[in-house]
């Protein structure tokens, strides 16, 4: 399901709102009904997850990718470069990133490609991409261990970098993870 008009509605107002939150969380709880799994894509309306998490009855695992890429990325410690598109996913992904580092031996860096987002809202996919992986080489030239593409929208950016390793992206964290928790839940449903 796509559901654009949640992230417009987050951008005009400058970040999730509790009314955005809400919506976020109606639709995940009904996609989770008949479903092996539910995969939120979108890092700004992510934090719904949590509260969708602690409402949620079913046994439908309801997950985030950007949790998912966020766990991978600090897994191993070491400088951790975060790049985000959209200015009303810097405050979420720093979050979750910071978070999810906690105990570990990881540094996050969490940076904002600086009018990327424009070209993507403009449909200007190849620059977006190209700029994208600008940012991709500039982190890797400054010492980043590990690069993290904290939007689903910028893997594709992924097999242009030049100067490291494959970054990260959240939509392979999020399938791998999506696939583990519903594995989990059938076993967690046979053993009932």
């Amino acid at each position: 399901m796509v559901r654009a008009d949640l992230l417009a509605a987050a951008e005009r107002a400058g970040g999730l709102t509790e009314a955005v939150a809400a919506q976020t969380q109606a639709a995940l709880l009904a996609l989770s009904s008949g479903s092996h799994a539910v995969l939120l894509t979108c890092s700004t309306l992510g934090p719904a997850v949590d509260d969708a998490l602690a409402k949620q009855c079913a046994p439908t695992p309801v997950l985030r990718i950007d949790a998912a890429l966020a766990q991978r990325a600090v897994a191993s410690g070491g400088k951790i470069v975060v790049l985000c598109a959209a200015p009303t996913t810097l405050e979420p992904t720093t979050s979750l990133f910071l978070q999810a580092a906690t105990g570990t031996a990881a540094h996050v860096d969490v940076q904002l490609v600086s009018g990327a987002w424009d070209l993507f809202k403009a449909g200007d996919s190849a620059a977006y991409l190209a700029t994208v992986a600008a940012a991709l080489d500039s982190a890797y030239a400054n010492g980043a261990d590990i690069v993290a593409l904290a939007q689903a929208s910028m893997a594709g950016a992924a097999e242009r970098v030049t100067r490291g390793a494959t970054p990260l992206t959240s939509p392979q964290a999020g399938l791998l993870a999506a696939i583990d928790a519903a594995a989990r839940a059938a076993e967690a449903q046979e053993q009932k």
